[in-house]
């Protein structure tokens, strides 16, 4: 299999597209594609069986297509994608026994339909983010009301004091004036939805990464990054979080 040169040689022209070389792959003669133009080349000369380079006409193997595009155990092209087991399948691998029962799509379809779900389990997190951010400014508006009332009672406590007598003055402060009741369990509220919020922020950040970069050699990252962000896996993150539907 001839190693795959991702994007070092960008400066050089496809010969195939007439644009700048993405994800170059090389034949056995030496000559660069872009591995895209060089994949649907290989899909249309299957048919006759041979495989040839498009510049000089030599043959090649589809092993060109780096990892990612041919099946590891046949040297074929893959063509199919096994949800149960999150592997990329050439035909060879159909006929096994193993993945009869499997649920399996057309390379092509399986990545427009986790693309679709990466975005849309995104969109569903980042309402998730504004909802916890607002729930953090309710915190906030909550521990500031406390911290003025506090401020209110000590300030009562000193114009009550002046009408006391020294020994009363020298009496121990009323218990509760230091730091009211409420006031810590607001702050632990307001640091849960803030890890909260920056764990479904990185979680977004994933999703929409994994969809702009999505291909055949991509995809069991898409299955891993919403398996991670499925709302069963979120449903202990923060308590607000479990109310809501998942995708």
């Amino acid at each position: 299999m001839v190693p795959l040169h991702k994007d070092s040689r960008e400066d050089r022209i496809c010969p195939i597209c007439q644009a700048c070389l993405k994800e170059a792959v090389s034949t056995d003669c030496g000559h660069f594609f872009c591995r895209v133009c060089l994949t649907q080349h290989v899909d249309k000369a299957s048919a006759s069986g041979v495989l040839c380079c498009p510049v000089c006409r030599k043959p090649y193997s589809e092993g060109v297509l780096g990892t990612g595009y041919v099946c590891l155990s046949h040297q074929k092209r893959v063509r199919m994608f096994c949800e149960e087991r999150r592997l990329l399948l050439c035909v060879e691998c159909l006929l096994s026994p193993e993945h009869k029962s499997h649920r399996e799509l057309p390379i092509a379809n399986a990545i427009s339909h986790y693309k679709e779900r990466l975005n849309r389990r995104s969109r569903k997190l980042r309402k998730d983010i504004a909802e916890l951010r607002r729930l953090k400014a309710q915190e906030e508006e909550k521990l500031q009301a406390l911290q003025v009332d506090h401020g209110n009672h000590r300030l009562e406590a000193e114009l009550q004091s002046r009408h006391r007598t020294r020994a009363q003055l020298g009496a121990v402060p009323q218990q509760g004036l230091d730091q009211p009741e409420d006031e810590p369990a607001a702050v632990v509220r307001i640091l849960e939805v803030s890890r909260a919020a920056a764990q479904l922020s990185s979680l977004v950040a994933d999703l929409e990464r994994t969809a702009q970069e999505l291909d055949a050699s991509t995809l069991q990252n898409a299955s891993d990054v919403l398996s991670r962000s499925a709302p069963q896996k979120l449903e202990g993150l923060y308590p607000e979080l479990e109310k809501r539907v998942g995708e």
